[in-house]
């Protein structure tokens, strides 16, 4: 499988290559992954959508969750953006484990990893972005905890969910006192930007 994995070039900005391809100075942000059957090479809808959404923002300086991290692509993504500091949790040890090596990989050690799920979050401090790219039904569960992690003004972008879904997403951010923006969709994929007042 990892010899299938090609690079992958999103938007013309970010290229998401494994260790053994050539590096391609041209790249805005290049990232070295090592693929082992996750989620954050890129190559999934969600995963491009949710690198989409973070090459738009200023991070310089921004305090960052990226939760449900898988392979710590996006946490790597932020602190070569320029954010200030760079939470990563998530609950299944393999993916931790990758997330830790993809984190040597691209020499961006400051990044705070944690294993656990939601709960890990309060750990953490309150942030100014938060990425949670998961499913519907822990989202929906978990909107919550992301909630009372953020900081006035601050933005939560969430994916791993289908356009149908959008209702339900919206829903329990409203409870929450999240007002949902925008969203982008990749063959009925999605990824919903939420902003807390």
């Amino acid at each position: 499988w990892e010899s299938n994995f090609e690079p992958i070039d999103i938007e013309g900005k970010c290229r998401i290559r494994a260790p053994f391809h050539p590096k391609n100075p041209a790249a805005e942000y290049e990232l070295v992954i090592m693929p082992k059957m996750a989620f954050g090479t890129g190559n999934h809808e969600t995963t491009y959508l949710m690198i989409s959404e973070m090459l738009k923002l200023d991070l310089e300086g921004k305090e960052l969750l990226d939760m449900g991290c898988g392979t710590a692509v996006l946490a790597i993504l932020a602190r070569l953006k320029g954010a200030k500091r760079v939470a990563a949790i998530d609950i299944d040890e393999w993916a931790y484990n990758n997330a830790l090596e993809n984190i040597r990989l691209n020499h961006t050690e400051d990044i705070q990893v944690a294993l656990g799920g939601a709960e890990k979050i309060k750990e953490f401090g309150l942030f100014d972005i938060v990425f949670a790219n998961i499913n519907r039904n822990i989202l929906l569960n978990d909107i919550c905890q992301y909630t009372n992690s953020m900081k006035p003004g601050s933005i939560l972008f969430m994916s791993g969910f289908y356009v149908e879904d959008i209702p339900a997403i919206e829903a329990e951010c409203q409870k929450n006192g999240l007002k949902l923006d925008s969203y982008n969709e990749r063959n009925n994929w999605v990824a919903v930007k939420v902003l807390k007042g």
